[in-house]
């Protein structure tokens, strides 16, 4: 059982934020845990769930709430060293070794042209939802705080596909309806950044390419529609980021990118997660990005750990085969 005693309380939206919402859980887990993550707009803080640290396994049966299946590391092409020892569902982020895996930069510059705390592309980067280079898509992340960082830094931030697909106006709207991104994995060298170094994109096998992704993605339970893209290393820049135009940084493609990446991370459809021990965040990555910000990783350590949820990315992806298992693993 949780640590939390007594029945579920539900407030909602986060604070300071148009969507979202808080959920304090009882003794045991709700089943309508699902339905409660619809119904705000994809995003959940679960406060209080330090027994996790102790039992992580506890994580685990959290994530079963919210999907038929979740995802064992070991058979992701994961690295080991990300993967639990004992609990090989739970993908480790840490600055520790032997994770060692370091925060994002400080954006450039660290604040806003009014001294706000910068959350809007260009200025913030690393926006994405995950595995999007993959068909088909995860539904649903967890995301638990063993040891957070200090309350100023260390930050997730979300921001909202559906209030931001809303917010269009309606010529963009109608240009993006049947879009389609290319999502390229990072390391592959298709990023932004390795495009405008002249990189040669590496040679990939079947199960590592490149993946089409609608731009317009309908939720399978609520029916919403929501923005579903990435930005710069997330987003195919060689081919792409999008079918039927112009592809590069320079393109046509990538005009329009910015654009959307722009509005989609304004501020009015943002939520600034600040991070306490025992948290745990859960995302709807069928109408949510996200992004990390910077900590000091030389006197700071930090611990988290992350689940991922299949099994209901939509009538889209009905019946199709894992792009990124390979041929000779899929016939065993």
């Amino acid at each position: 059982m949780f640590q939390t005693a007594g029945m579920t309380d539900v407030t909602k939206p986060l604070p300071g934020a148009a969507f979202g919402a808080t959920v304090r859980l009882g003794a045991d887990i709700p089943g309508d845990l699902p339905a409660m993550l619809d119904d705000a707009g994809g995003l959940l803080l679960l406060p209080g769930q330090h027994e996790i640290s102790d039992r992580p396994d506890r994580l685990v049966d959290l994530s079963r709430a919210f999907g038929p299946e979740v995802e064992d590391y070991r058979f992701t092409l994961a690295n080991p060293a990300s993967v639990h020892a004992s609990v090989p569902e739970i993908f480790i982020v840490s600055n520790l070794p032997p994770v060692s895996k370091m925060p994002p930069k400080r954006p450039e510059p660290p604040l806003t042209p009014d001294g706000r705390f910068p959350v809007q592309y260009p200025q913030r980067r690393g926006w994405h939802t995950d595995q999007s280079y993959r068909r088909p898509p995860p539904d649903v992340s967890l995301f638990y705080a063993v040891t957070p960082v200090a309350r100023d830094r260390g930050q997730t931030l979300f921001a909202s596909g559906i209030l931001a697909y809303e917010a269009l106006p309606a010529a963009l709207k109608a240009r993006v309806e049947r879009l389609e991104g290319i999502h390229a994995q990072p390391g592959t060298g298709r990023s932004r950044e390795a495009v405008l170094r002249g990189e040669a994109p590496k040679p990939c096998k079947p199960h590592e390419r490149p993946q089409r992704q609608p731009v317009v993605r309908v939720h399978p339970t609520t029916g919403r529609r929501a923005l579903y893209l990435c930005e710069r290393s997330q987003m195919d820049w060689f081919d792409g980021p999008f079918v039927g135009m112009e592809p590069g940084p320079f393109g046509e493609g990538a005009r329009l990118l910015d654009a959307l990446m722009t509005h989609y991370t304004r501020p009015e459809f943002i939520y600034v997660h600040e991070w306490t021990q025992g948290d745990v965040l859960v995302w709807d990555n069928r109408c949510l990005v996200h992004t990390a910000t910077w900590y000091d990783a030389e006197k700071e350590q930090r611990m988290m750990w992350r689940t991922t949820v299949r099994g209901n990315p939509g009538a889209l992806y009905a019946g199709e085969k894992r792009s990124w298992i390979p041929e000779e693993v899929a016939a065993e």
